[in-house]
């Protein structure tokens, strides 16, 4: 421990002398906890209950700082709720599915009253009570509606508060400093700047029109409950990266963290020069543990996602005090932020209505069956009279029918069980997005039309939607084998086999056009006619249109919309290489400046690892 560091603990242990202790104190000093490591865990947990406490101790029985006295920050919020929350969280999402993550993103709606500061942990009860004060004190001239001024500049957009209720916010968090600094001993800084709402922080340039819009289409009429919020965090990885596990990890190495699904990962960018490709170094929130994880394994989370609510003071005059003080024993009662709201899916599309925008979702076919088993596969699931028969689970329950028999799927595989699978995951993290699909349009091959048509029947439009085969949009014929185009199926075969096909469709290149072992130049041409008389096609349209294709349209059918040149073609071939099952491109529109832009897809990738066939016979004791 440094010497600073032993200074403070004996300040505080001795500040802890002669003081009574505290209700939620005494059940974990009877289990032999010592003082300051039970405060720590108290403060940490939002002082809710003694259980969560012993809790946060037991996972923390290895974490090497447990016993160094490190206080939380805290910091002050003004949060709205009800429907305007709501409104405020449509906004994030469909700010960050069109223009992108900003840094408004890293934490939930507020205006700032007081900016972080620390507070030892035994002094923690006192800045509840500083909060209670400053807020009955303030209660009979708060107003009854804070209004909202929005601001844009070229890296900020947000509300501005002004005039009357603006003093009277300021001169809340202005009593609150006060009362903390008194009953604390805390040096709190009360937020004397213009009070703002943060929508958009440093953002592109090109972004400002399309935010602009979206947050104009926020209804400011809308009633809201303001509470003012006391957050903590560690003051230890304010400037780390935040990751969150996805799956469950064992370790298999001393050195190596375990995971669960939620945990939270601290990493410094800045440390990492010992971690090898694919692996960081990172300290989980939950155990204070450092150790290597695997990257893959996590997402990125939030600043604020491992921040801990402690209390909160609601103002509302349309309520008695009495019913009042028993929402705040309620709140008191509970740690968690304010109840994320379901998402409307009808608000969210009239949302997403209110920018006119058309854009083009490129996706790439889901697992094809002779991806796993081989050039071979047809082999293994026909019997000597040419009939299909299903030799392991991942090869489909059945295949279409086609007019000159089996041998036909030998160059047009179907999809996999887990292509299917996959696809229907895709669909259904479309539909979860709020995604307006107006139109759909699928390579020839079987693979693109059966994506196409299970993402659309996850999106329960597989009724109201026809899909639209383009030729077009087919593979880079020199990948395929053989020295003919592949025998794909007819759009009579495709409707028979089901499939919602528009046959009044007129492709831009028809079946008989694909020529053989085309060349990169001719395969980029088609391409770009394609997809231009696509996005011609619809118009009127200010949906989004699907385009279900191969890995290699994700580059040839967004880069002419973008006014890119193609790719080299060794670049190409690298570059397509690396695209996976489902993998997605998102372009939108922008009519202002009159060109499409690469935007971040509504939905992110299905990331799976092998698995080996298995032969029990293998494994019969004695063989």
């Amino acid at each position: 421990m440094a010497a600073g560091e032993t200074q403070l603990y004996a300040k505080v242990s001795n500040k802890l002398k002669g003081r009574s202790t505290p209700l939620l104190l005494e059940p974990l000093l009877a289990m032999g906890f010592p003082v300051h490591t039970a405060l720590k865990a108290l403060a940490a947990t939002g002082r809710k209950t003694a259980e969560e406490a012993l809790v946060w101790l037991h996972d923390h029985g290895n974490d090497p700082s447990l016993d160094d006295p490190i206080p939380q920050e805290y910091a002050l919020f003004l949060c709205p709720t009800g429907p305007l929350l709501e409104k405020l969280q449509e906004f994030w999402r469909e700010s960050k599915r069109q223009c992108a993550k900003n840094r408004a993103h890293e934490v939930f709606p507020h205006v700032t009253l007081c900016d972080f500061f620390t507070c030892e942990d035994q002094r923690v009860e006192c800045l509840y009570e500083a909060l209670k004060r400053a807020g009955d004190r303030l209660l009979g001239s708060f107003p009854t509606a804070v209004p909202l001024a929005l601001h844009s500049s070229i890296s900020y957009l947000g509300f501005f508060v002004n005039g009357s209720p603006a003093d009277v916010i300021r001169e809340f968090a202005m009593t609150f400093a006060t009362e903390a600094s008194l009953l604390a001993d805390c040096s709190v800084k009360p937020c004397t700047k213009q009070l703002h709402l943060t929508l958009a922080h440093k953002f592109y340039p090109h972004h400002q029109r399309t935010l602009e819009q979206l947050a104009r289409a926020i209804p400011l009429g809308h009633s809201c409950q303001w509470t003012a919020a006391l957050y903590s965090r560690d003051m230890r990885f304010v400037h780390y990266q935040t990751l969150r596990a996805l799956f469950q990890y064992k370790p298999q190495n001393v050195d190596e963290l375990t995971l669960s699904p939620g945990d939270y990962i601290f990493v410094d960018p800045t440390q990492q020069d010992e971690a090898s490709e694919g692996w960081v170094i990172g300290i989980s929130q939950r155990t204070g543990c450092r150790g290597f994880l695997p990257e893959n394994y996590t997402d990125r989370a939030s600043e604020s996602d491992t921040w801990v609510k402690h209390r909160m003071y609601t103002f509302s005059l349309a309520t008695d005090l009495n019913s009042r003080k028993d929402s705040e024993a309620s709140s008191r009662c509970s740690g968690e932020f304010l109840p994320q709201t379901a998402r409307s899916l009808s608000s969210l599309q009239a949302l997403q209505a209110t920018v006119a925008r058309k854009s083009v979702l490129v996706v790439r076919h889901g697992e094809r069956v002779d991806q796993i088993f081989g050039k071979s596969w047809l082999q293994q699931c026909s019997t000597p009279d040419g009939k299909y028969y299903r030799p392991d689970l991942n090869f489909p329950c059945s295949l279409p029918r086609r007019s000159r028999g089996i041998k036909d799927f030998e160059n047009d595989p179907p999809l996999s069980s887990c292509g299917i699978f996959q696809s229907r995951i895709a669909g259904d993290a479309l539909l979860d997005s709020g995604i307006r699909i107006s139109s759909v349009f699928a390579s020839p091959a079987l693979r693109c039309v059966q994506t196409a048509k299970l993402i659309l029947e996850e999106l329960k439009l597989e009724k109201q939607i026809k899909i639209r085969v383009e030729p077009g949009i087919f593979e880079w014929t020199k990948w395929e084998a053989g020295k003919t185009t592949p025998s794909l199926m007819s759009l009579e075969e495709l409707k028979e086999a089901n499939f919602n096909i528009d046959t009044d469709y007129r492709p831009a290149f028809p079946l008989s056009a694909l020529m053989p072992a085309e060349s990169y130049q001719e395969y980029v041409d088609r391409c770009t006619a394609s997809v231009v008389q696509i996005v011609n096609t619809c118009p009127q349209d200010t949906g989004v249109i699907l385009i279900v294709s191969h890995g290699s349209a994700l580059d040839s059918c967004t880069r002419p919309l973008l006014g890119l040149p193609p790719r080299e073609c060794g670049d190409f071939a690298q570059f397509v290489r690396k695209i996976p099952s489902l993998g997605m491109c998102f372009c939108e529109e922008n009519k202002e400046e009159g060109k499409w832009e690469l935007v971040n897809p509504p939905v992110k990738t299905l990331t799976h690892g092998a698995n080996a066939a298995f032969n029990w016979r293998n494994w019969i004791s004695g063989n």
